[in-house]
């Protein structure tokens, strides 16, 4: 696509993309009636493995051995999966306990608790865990962890030190990037919502498309090679949707805000490549990993090859520059069960724990897989990405083997009004915001 102004013609630049969804996308399994046992078995397996061939370079001098196996004051290294014990943890009998008027129901926004403990758990049985080394405040129920330590006489294992998997093996970084490419990441667009403004998204999308008469601004919007839509792209009337059949009216009434989207798509797709991923408010299913939005949704954008209907989380290559992203519901459970100074912290310790949602299932809904474990990090994306975040932050980190992963929180659009652009030549990326002042 050429971008036209009076003095000069800009071009917009090229770049190969490839999408890497596979192993999000449900397809041949079928929903038996399992229990979600097996998800957590099939983690355990995998991530134990893992951290068995780390062992002797981190602890050479000690054993190995299972919780059914541990001996009184023998120092050795367990594996298992962590089950935190919270106290205010929400639990669905609460709301039919006959002493509910006695005690509360507890709702804060974050459920930790100075009682909180942390117990590791494997196919033989189960440890309480104690030491001040293994904090219940940084790590939550699923994450897989190899501990030091010895038993006491009370049963409880004493963690004097934690290895986690580390960040996984990466790809190698491009090294034939001359010229500056951008991704464009936006989330959190609510099109539909009270806060939505028509007037802030048009001047989004004549910004990535080139209508625009500053030079500056035009030659900014002919490097962005590709767009991604992490995410609540939309919001319904929650009036209307009551399970009751509606009149015309009312499904019209709640179908515009999908038609305003599919405007706005139609209108980006025309000059450059997007992926629109299903967030929480989104018509998708609920359970992680949430399927692609259904393209009949979207009959103006859908006939485009440059329009692409993702998975959540979704992960894909530009130029060989792996991206992996999610809309945001993991790192929001996160931080109803953890503690961090940072949203980025959270993002940092599910790409050190290998997992992209730690929490699910046991607090986080997703699909109950049953011979494998697809939210496993097995390799190192170049970019990870978070979307529907309060703010924006970014932060680059190095791994112990040279890894260096750029983490972002892309921030809700709707609120906002910034964008975030990846410059794929450097990992670097700055905001591109936009307002309207009336």
């Amino acid at each position: 696509m050429e971008i036209d102004s009076e003095e000069k013609t800009h071009e917009r630049k090229q770049s190969d993309y490839s999408r890497l969804d596979e192993r999000f996308e449900i397809q041949k399994e079928m929903y038996r009636g399992q229990q979600y046992s097996q998800i957590y078995f099939a983690r355990l397996h995998l991530m134990r493995t893992l951290l068995y061939s780390l062992a002797p370079s981190w602890k050479p001098h000690l054993p190995v051995c299972k919780v059914l196996g541990l001996e009184e004051g023998k120092e050795c290294i367990i594996v298992g999966t962590l089950f935190k014990h919270m106290k205010l943890k929400p639990c669905v009998l609460d709301e039919y306990s006959k002493e509910r008027s006695v005690t509360p129901l507890v709702k804060p926004h974050n459920f930790m608790h100075p009682d909180d403990t942390l117990i590791l758990e494997d196919e033989s049985g189960r440890v309480k865990l104690g030491g001040s080394a293994l904090s219940p405040a940084v790590y939550v129920t699923g994450v897989v962890v190899a501990l030091h330590g010895k038993e006491t006489s009370a049963g409880e294992f004493v963690v004097e030190d934690v290895l986690e998997a580390g960040l996984p093996p990466q790809i190698e970084q491009p090294l034939d990037l001359k010229e500056d490419k951008y991704v464009l990441l936006l989330s959190g667009l609510s099109i539909g919502s009270n806060s939505s403004n028509p007037l802030l998204f048009q001047l989004l999308v004549d910004h990535i498309t080139g209508h625009v008469s500053d030079d500056e601004e035009l030659g900014l919007a002919a490097q962005i090679v590709h767009v991604v839509i992490a995410g609540n792209s939309v919001e319904f009337p929650r009036k209307l949707l009551t399970g009751q059949n509606m009149a015309s009216k009312d499904q019209s009434t709640l179908y515009e805000p999908i038609k305003e989207l599919d405007i706005m798509l139609n209108q980006i797709a025309a000059g450059v490549s997007v992926d629109i991923m299903p967030g929480l408010n989104d018509p998708a299913n609920f359970a992680l990993p949430q399927q692609p939005l259904n393209r009949c949704l979207f009959p103006g954008s859908a006939p485009y090859n440059t329009f692409r209907s993702c998975t959540n989380p979704h992960s894909f290559d530009v130029d060989n520059i792996r991206f992996l992203g999610t809309s945001g519901q993991n790192i929001d459970d996160l931080d109803k069960y953890s503690e961090a100074e940072s949203k980025l912290d959270f993002v940092e310790r599910t790409l050190r724990w290998r997992h992209l949602a730690p929490t699910a299932p046991n607090t986080l809904g997703c699909y109950p897989f049953t011979d494998r474990d697809p939210f496993l990090i097995e390799t190192c994306p170049h970019v990870y990405f978070v979307g529907n975040q309060d703010k924006y932050d970014s932060r680059l980190v190095k791994g112990s083997e040279g890894q260096l992963v750029r983490l972002i929180c892309v921030p809700k659009f709707c609120e906002t009004g910034v964008a975030v652009a990846v410059n794929l030549r450097n990992l670097e990326c700055h905001t591109r915001s936009f307002n309207i002042q009336l």
